[in-house]
């Protein structure tokens, strides 16, 4: 521990500053500057060294967050990724997109705003790649065995990468023209810019694993092919089917999912060219739900220029502050005020959508009422119905689980009441040698969860296929923190 009373001497929390709202939507660039050396090395010495540092049960990967806080207090940058890469395969990932529960653990957080870990996190690895410390590990050796992973987003990304430097063969398939799923079409820019992802699938490459894009399995390469082909399957799809609203007027032309949105714009942001892109300029945006991916709609709006954006929600406001039923250590669930908040547009709660409204198949409005809740259910309140102008609605309601893609019907694989492969509790579906992990396995969780389950699938893999396993123990897919040896 580097300074013993650093937390009692900085306690103000400081975190990244951000480049001025009319500057960056002007662009697609990310949005947030480095942090100035000196403000970062105070904000890590803030960490206490916790004789039980809560902060491990918060991170699913079991970061070693006191740890590299001190290295990068002590400014021993290489000494911190080494720590950092220790147990996660992708902190460049984290440090950008994950809502960070490690800091909702943390100690000092009890009385005082908690340490800056997120951004300790990203600081690392963005000096890591500076410095040319991270560099590919490919194995000493090979086995025998080859190993397909389909999808290639983080838990994929993971998965392959674990089992590559273990010694397996691995061919990472993906349907899409360039490897990443949602890392890749699914994030703007402005909050993940591509760069990132390829300078680590180029450690990837050097290490080993190989890549197959434009294939997808279940039409181009049936799934018992695969099987037959190689000696262990990860299924690592992500859930990617959206929650639809089956309410009046939903045909109408101006209603989309808005992953359908992003994917265009990111596609454009690339360079490339979608014909008739949906897209926001000079129109009244509508974004149904509040999350994270509500607000990647917002930010892109901006960016193209929409008239105006309205963000609505059909729950309650959520508290600034803890609430009563959240208590330190769990995650709680806050008012957030986002990078794309700051740059404009409006925030509603408690309403509930009751139509899309239209003229000659083209949407023109949307039908809202106050929410109101009965017998617990939350219903539209009569008598309060109002219109809002609108050319564009997206519907950013969540997703359901991963697209069959004929491998119920070709593996016999089976899905589970919640609509996710079944898996035992070392990522087994009921058929042997095929494993899923990520979303498609758990659900739609967060990024830190995926890279977990797919470092703990890897282990799972090469226990099963070698009979040992050198990688980070196997842990049941469970919703409790993940200990990560």
């Amino acid at each position: 521990m580097g300074d013993p009373r650093g937390f009692m001497k900085v306690r103000e929390r400081q975190t990244q500053p951000r480049r001025p709202v009319p500057v960056r939507i002007m662009d697609w660039k990310e949005v947030y500057e480095a942090q100035e050396k000196g403000v970062l090395k105070a904000q890590a010495g803030r960490c206490m060294d916790c004789g039980i540092p809560f902060c491990h049960q918060g991170c699913p990967l079991g970061n070693l967050i006191p740890e590299w806080n001190d290295l990068t207090y002590r400014d021993k940058g290489r000494e911190a990724i080494e720590r950092l890469h220790a147990t996660n395969n992708f902190p460049e990932f984290t440090g950008r997109l994950c809502p960070a529960p490690c800091e909702a653990s943390c100690v000092l957080g009890i009385n005082q705003p908690p340490v800056t870990i997120k951004q300790v996190e990203v600081s690392i690895i963005d000096e890591a790649f500076a410095e040319g410390w991270v560099e590919a590990h490919p194995p000493e050796r090979l086995t025998d065995k080859t190993i397909a992973v389909v999808g290639s987003g983080p838990a994929g990304l993971a998965a392959a990468q674990q089992l590559t430097r273990t010694g397996h063969t691995v061919a990472v398939y993906e349907r899409d023209d360039k490897i990443g799923g949602l890392l890749r079409y699914g994030i703007p820019d402005f909050k993940m810019e591509k760069s990132h992802l390829e300078r680590r699938l180029e450690q990837m490459r050097a290490e080993g694993t190989r890549f197959r894009t434009g294939v997808e399995v279940g039409r181009d390469i049936s799934w018992d092919q695969l099987r037959r082909r190689y000696d262990a399957v990860v299924v690592a799809t992500g859930a990617t089917i959206p929650r639809d609203l089956p309410i009046p007027g939903r045909e109408l032309e101006g209603v989309h999912f808005a992953m359908d949105y992003l994917v265009q714009a990111n596609r454009v942001s690339a360079g490339g060219v979608v014909e008739d892109q949906i897209h926001a300029e000079g129109k009244h945006v509508v974004i149904l739900g509040g999350g994270d991916t509500g607000a990647d709609c917002l930010g892109t709006a901006h960016r193209q220029r929409a008239a105006s954006v309205t963000t609505l929600a059909i729950g309650q406001q959520p508290p600034a502050d803890r609430a009563a039923h959240q208590p330190w250590p769990t995650f709680p669930t806050l008012f957030e005020v986002a990078s794309a908040h700051e740059e404009g547009g409006e925030r509603t709660y408690l309403a509930s959508t009751v139509e899309f409204v239209g003229e000659n198949g083209k949407l023109t409005a949307i039908r809202v009422a106050e929410t109101e809740f009965v017998d617990g259910r939350r219903v539209p309140k009569a008598g309060t119905e109002r219109d809002i102008p609108a050319d564009l609605v997206f519907l950013s309601l969540g997703f359901t689980g991963p697209e069959p893609a004929g491998i119920t019907e070709q593996v016999q694989a089976e899905f589970d009441e919640h609509g996710n492969i079944g898996r035992d509790g070392y990522y087994m579906t009921n058929t042997p040698g095929i494993f899923a992990a990520g979303d498609a396995g758990r659900g739609q969780s967060l990024i830190v969860w995926a890279i977990a389950e797919g470092r703990a699938c890897a282990a799972a893999v090469d226990q099963w296929l070698m009979g040992k396993t050198k990688l980070p123990a196997p842990v049941a897919p469970t919703d409790r923190a993940m200990a990560v040896l």
